[in-house]
């Protein structure tokens, strides 16, 4: 049976825990500072959560930010920066709406038929900042900015009533037209009030083990876990590190193409110009908090969806909701500060220790020359 490293274990958990409290320490400064109470506003947050509808609400949006997260966590387990989630997410959802709107299949053809098109437009989307990394040498940080900004234009020109998209009479916005019923994926019903849960919710869940399973127990992910660490060292014993970059950015933007699902499968059930926009650039914060460990990144899908929908309701009572994204920025850095200061910690630790081990070592040698 494997020895648990303890010393590991806590320094794994000492980043996000330090992150947290030091977030929200200077989250409590700032509204001290602007003359709020600092304590009702987590008061109110916490009470809203105490309702099932808003539990909902909050376990629905923590699967989308979920894989939006695995799929950032994939490019950084490659020391890849896959900044390009939001674009490769949205015009995913886009085409998959289309696709999905423009025919009407059995029941579970349909459904297979829309997430297959948003993987695969994901991946494509990704492929081509993978595809000039690993020809031309274009940073993927350069290229997915890029290609989010040519996303944006993309789905603008697409959804225009004299292309694809559909103007109901009377309405500003533009949609991709409803897709059949046949489409929708179906949920878990917890109440009339409460509302349902996202059937691909549990499909999100079901990407996090996958994603372990193939990190921690496949070749494929030790190889892809070894380019990460020392691209040199990998192609020393056998693996094109080339051809790891380019398939780590298919798979990222594989995955980042169903982060649109459980909202358009499980709710919208059309794309629209009011489609939740941003969801990339909040899944880079929870793959960093969590550390691209599965379990952590759900915890942090967690924490940053109840900030999101505990908030909503603060301006009833005479406070900004947009105390919660001060939070989730002071978040950021403080992952940022916090996990140099333990990696600091964790080397000086881990010195001391060879020391130590070093002088035992010579302590008994020591021993055995004076007994002989």
């Amino acid at each position: 049976m494997k020895k648990i490293d303890k010393d590991r274990l806590i320094l794994g958990f000492a980043g996000p825990v330090l992150a947290l409290l030091v977030a929200f320490v200077l989250t409590t400064l700032v509204l001290l500072a602007s003359g709020t109470n600092p304590v009702e506003p987590y008061r109110l947050m916490f009470e809203q959560a105490s309702y099932s509808d808003v539990q909902v609400l909050i376990i629905n949006q923590a699967g989308t930010y979920y894989l939006a997260a695995l799929a950032v966590a994939v490019g950084f387990r490659m020391n890849l920066f896959n900044i390009g989630v939001d674009g490769q997410y949205r015009l995913a959802a886009m085409m998959a709406a289309l696709v999905g709107a423009s025919v009407d299949l059995p029941g579970p053809l349909q459904i297979l038929l829309i997430v297959v098109v948003a993987m695969l437009v994901g991946a494509f989307w990704a492929g081509i900042a993978g595809f000039l990394k690993t020809t031309r040498g274009v940073s993927e940080v350069v290229a997915t900015i890029m290609l989010n900004s040519i996303a944006t234009a993309l789905i603008a020109w697409l959804i225009l009533p004299k292309n694809f998209g559909d103007q109901a009479a009377g309405s500003n916005n533009l949609t991709t037209g409803k897709i059949p019923e046949s489409g929708w994926f179906p949920g878990l019903s917890m109440g009339v009030e409460a509302g349902e849960i996202y059937g691909f919710t549990f499909v999100a869940a079901a990407c996090g083990l996958v994603y372990w399973f193939v990190l921690n127990r496949t070749r494929f992910g030790f190889d892809l876990r070894a380019t990460g660490a020392s691209e040199s060292a990998a192609q020393a014993s056998g693996v094109s590190a080339k051809k790891m970059v380019l398939t780590s950015m298919l798979i990222s933007g594989a995955v980042a193409g169903l982060a649109g699902l459980p909202t358009l499968l499980g709710d919208t059930h059309t794309y629209s110009l009011d489609f939740p926009t941003g969801i990339g650039f909040t899944g880079i914060t929870i793959a960093l908090l969590g550390r691209n460990n599965p379990l952590g990144i759900a915890l942090s899908a967690l924490l940053i969806a109840f900030l999101d929908k505990a908030s909503s309701a603060l301006d009833q009572f005479g406070y900004e909701k947009e105390i919660a994204t001060i939070m989730q920025g002071l978040i950021v850095i403080s992952v940022v500060v916090s996990y140099e200061l333990v990696r600091r910690y964790a080397t000086r630790r881990q010195q001391q220790k060879v020391g130590e081990e070093l002088a035992a070592g010579h302590a008994l040698t020591t021993e055995k020359e004076a007994a002989l």
